[in-house]
């Protein structure tokens, strides 16, 4: 197999967009391990609908990074295959909505196969997932599924919100032995921020931390995927009203980290969540009982949320109307406020 060639004396500061955080992070994973290989449907000529594997294929070859059939069940049932084999294979869905027909393979298969073997099998492969809406898209390309993998034992499930934690992340799903569901927000695949490339000159968070976006001491905003930046937004706004509002940005939700959490929402008392799926048995919900439960006493209001409405994604012409906003965030945020 090519294994393509490192590329040297990069600056250890790079200005990436999301997309490229995540190419550079596939490439470097693949540098570094030659039993990493990409897999789906137009990942490799044309480098994926969204590019975000553009390249690739060319400097390691076809046989590292394949275009599929498109047939999702079969893509992630292959892959288990190529995991349980000594490989680390990384799947792409093309679109969020394209995930069911590998329901049954991701839940019954992937999740399962290491409790079923007691132990003895493990199943490394990372499924990444554009998801989420904003981009004027038809049915079945804007949803927001990931309470379906978060719900099922045995799989992780992350997200990254910006360049940098998508250049290190993708790295540290592609080196669990565990599967890790990885989700994209893909409306915000061409925002551009300055990357430490470089392990040496800032080493990165652990996959399951969650990040102090902006410190504040009102409230607490907790957000993950495409909301950070609009969560950080609502704390800028709020800030001309003279509200000191903190931002978590979750990146990890299976497993959670409730000590960052927690210690935020006990410092100011009050807890908005804010996700782009429905609010309905949804991330926002398993976050507020938790808080509820280990809060209760610092909690100054009822933990608010603010999500998708309990509808399918609607025409592309009403999704302003659908997806969280600005305005909307504040409105819980003046409701938790008031108390």
């Amino acid at each position: 197999m090519n294994s393509g060639s490192a590329v040297r004396n990069e600056p250890a500061i790079q200005k990436l967009s999301l997309a490229k955080g995540l190419n550079a992070g596939l490439r470097k994973a693949m540098e570094d391990d030659p039993k990493v290989v990409l897999m789906g449907e137009d990942v490799g000529k044309l480098g994926g609908v969204f590019r975000i594997t553009e390249g690739l294929q060319k400097d390691f070859g076809e046989d590292r990074v394949i275009d599929t059939p498109l047939a999702e069940s079969g893509i992630v049932g292959t892959a288990v295959g190529l995991a349980l084999r000594g490989y680390r294979p990384v799947v792409e869905i093309q679109f969020d909505g394209f995930i069911y027909p590998a329901f049954d393979q991701i839940i019954s298969q992937v999740a399962k196969m290491h409790a079923r073997s007691l132990g003895h099998l493990r199943v490394p492969m990372v499924i990444r997932v554009p998801y989420g809406g904003g981009i004027g898209a038809v049915e079945h390309h804007s949803e927001s599924n990931e309470a379906y993998f978060a719900h099922t034992a045995g799989l992780r499930v992350v997200t990254c919100a910006d360049p940098a934690d998508a250049y290190w992340m993708i790295q540290q799903a592609i080196s669990s032995d565990d599967p890790v569901m990885f989700y994209e927000p893909k409306r915000r695949y061409h925002e551009r921020a300055e990357v430490v490339i470089d392990e040496e000159a800032g080493a990165p968070l652990s996959l399951h931390a969650a990040r102090v976006a902006r410190e504040g001491s009102d409230l607490t905003l907790i957000a993950y995927g495409p909301m950070v930046k609009t969560a950080l937004d609502t704390a800028a706004a709020a800030e001309g009203e003279g509200k000191s509002l903190e931002v978590i940005d979750l990146r990890s939700l299976s497993p959670l980290d409730t000590d960052t959490i927690m210690a935020s929402v006990r410092k100011t008392g009050r807890a908005v969540v804010v996700h782009e799926a429905s609010t309905f048995l949804g991330m926002g919900a398993e976050l507020a009982a938790q808080i509820q439960r280990e809060c209760f006493y610092s909690l100054e209001a009822p933990v608010m949320r603010v999500g998708g409405y309990n509808i399918p994604y609607p025409p592309s012409r009403f999704e302003e109307d659908f997806l969280p906003d600005l305005d909307r965030i504040l409105d819980s945020v003046d409701q938790a406020l008031s108390y």
